[in-house]
């Protein structure tokens, strides 16, 4: 733990920046778009209200456990930079707060196991592994359902109780070669982010990734060694963490010749290496802030190198309609929200729909579902809600997190609509396969 002023509740080490402070004028335009907000009414549980504690802290307010309380609430959707007409950086502002937390609030017993538990696992593809065949047996048998009807996990320990809830249906896992070569001629060579939980939940859509990105001339090049790139460390303000990830990322992605676009189909990984250069701001070593911003400039959602190189693979038609969610880490914080709706369009036969409330987010958020469950549920439900009233065959999103969050508590509801990653419409359509493929809930 790093000493704190005795004036203030931060430490000197990169406390939230005045100057970014000072650009909120506290005009209210955030609130209707803050989660926390809508579903509680509580200013401090308000962007302007956190910024507020932030400046407070800085002139001389002690790190209290309700402070913290109200800066754990808050998702980090960031609908509200979306949102602000003043332009101030919430986003920059939360993860220097967050650090600052992560340092010198000591938590409950409870928390830190919680915590440690998350931390230990999920960002390790490995362990993550490890645990999936008992997963998927588990799942086979009906042992998954029979606990959840128990009700004593949700009782003693609901953390854990909402990863079980969250964990998807397992099929088979389907792995990735180093390399995937273009199709007729070579237009790009792209270097593409398996992720974690993607990776190991999600194979399929890694799997329809290269294909997509194949289909359309791209030799896609798949570092072996590649880990997790410190986006739930970062966002969680775990510092040491997340640049211990980042600089081991940038070095699995070092040295791939031809390969100048670094491609990500998972919303928190794509904005936290974009954010690499504001991870690494400020340090002693100027060459390594200087390339982690070199670095974050190649990454690329999925979505945006597909527009910007133009279709050229036939794309059959797919006779559905379909609901696309913007997940927030992708809309809001990357500003990529036209890209995958012009993908999508540009399938024959199917029919986009738009969301109600489509900037409010979903509840998902990282880990926010786990450690905030209460709430992540309430939000979880309202969008399945605003979904249900579309009328949609098909939901589509770009983030795992939100594929998890929404099919839980459509489930909830009883009202299970299938779900299905951009890539994965977009290669079904390209393979000319039956639109029954993306509706098998199984």
């Amino acid at each position: 733990m790093t000493d704190v002023a005795k004036d203030g509740a931060f430490d000197a080490h990169n406390p939230p920046s005045p100057e970014l402070i000072s650009d909120c004028v506290h005009c209210g335009f955030c609130l209707p778009t803050c989660p926390t907000y809508l579903l509680w009414g509580e200013e401090m549980d308000s962007p302007r209200g956190r910024i507020h504690l932030m400046q407070a802290g800085n002139e001389g307010t002690a790190m209290t456990p309700e402070m913290v309380g109200h800066f754990d609430a808050c998702l980090g959707c960031m609908a509200c930079v979306t949102a602000c007409p003043s332009g101030v950086q919430y986003d920059r502002l939360l993860e220097q707060t967050r650090a600052q937390v992560e340092r010198n609030h000591p938590r409950s017993r409870a928390e830190k196991a919680l915590r440690e538990t998350i931390f230990k696992l999920f960002p390790y593809p490995d362990r993550l592994r490890r645990l999936r065949a008992p997963l998927r047996m588990a799942q086979r048998l009906g042992l998954d359902r029979r606990l959840r009807s128990t009700g004593l996990l949700e009782r003693f320990l609901p953390g854990l109780a909402a990863m079980e809830r969250l964990t998807p249906s397992l099929g088979p896992a389907e792995a990735l070669p180093a390399e995937v070569p273009a199709v007729g001629g070579e237009r790009e060579v792209v270097a593409m982010l398996t992720g974690c939980v993607q990776d190991v939940f999600f194979s399929q859509v890694n799997a329809a990734t290269a294909r997509v990105l194949a289909a359309e001339g791209c030799r896609v090049v798949i570092p072996q060694d590649q880990g997790c790139c410190g986006a739930l460390s970062s966002h969680s303000g775990r510092e040491p963490e997340a640049q211990r990830f980042a600089r081991a990322t940038m070095a699995s992605f070092a040295g791939l010749g031809d390969a100048t676009t670094v491609v990500t189909n998972a919303a928190g990984c794509g904005s936290a290496m974009k954010d690499y250069g504001f991870l690494f701001e400020g340090e002693s070593d100027a060459t390594t802030t200087q390339s982690a911003q070199t670095f974050g400039s190649r990454v690329q959602d999925l979505s945006e190198v597909l527009t910007r190189l133009g279709a050229v693979a036939e794309r059959h038609p797919l006779p559905i309609t379909v609901a696309y969610h913007d997940a927030c880490h992708l809309g809001h914080a990357q500003g990529v929200r036209d890209q995958p709706r012009a993908l999508l369009r540009e399938i024959p036969g199917l029919r986009l729909v738009e969301i109600p409330d489509a900037a409010i987010c979903c509840g998902s958020a990282g880990i926010y579902n786990i450690l905030n469950p209460e709430p992540a549920a309430e939000l979880g439900e309202k969008k399945a809600r605003d979904i249900i009233s579309t009328g949609a065959d098909l939901i589509v999103t770009a983030n795992p997190g939100c594929l998890m969050q929404i099919a839980t508590a459509l489930e909830r509801l009883g009202k299970p609509i299938p779900m299905a990653h951009t890539a994965t419409v977009l290669d079904a359509s390209i393979r000319g396969l039956p639109v029954d493929t993306l509706l098998d809930t199984r």
